[in-house]
């Protein structure tokens, strides 16, 4: 399947085409077929906006990811600890949490 798509750059049309797997092509059949979607050229418009969403939302988590880690950077120097010390201190005070 062929999708011949029209872009508009600088006022001017401009044709696209989208040549699909078969594996993709009887994906977009069946949306059609369900009754979800008119047309092939409406799913690769939702398909496109799906994928624009997902990339907004793999960036949103990118940039907190690196802010957290520039926020560890700046949180001061590490310090060493032992983790069954801890879990004794823990246990002598009887009060277990769980972090979740």
């Amino acid at each position: 399947m062929i999708f011949s798509l029209t872009k508009s750059i600088n006022d001017k049309a401009m044709p696209i085409n989208v040549n699909l797997t078969p594996f993709l092509e009887e994906m977009v059949r069946q949306k059609v077929k369900s009754g979800l979607y008119t047309s092939a050229s409406e799913v690769v418009r939702e398909a496109l906006r799906l994928m624009t969403e997902q990339d907004s939302l793999r960036k949103a988590k990118l940039d907190q990811l690196q802010k957290d880690i520039q926020d560890g950077m700046e949180s001061g120097t590490a310090s060493a600890w032992d983790a069954e010390e801890i879990k004794r201190s823990v246990r002598k005070r009887g009060t277990v949490t769980k972090a979740g």
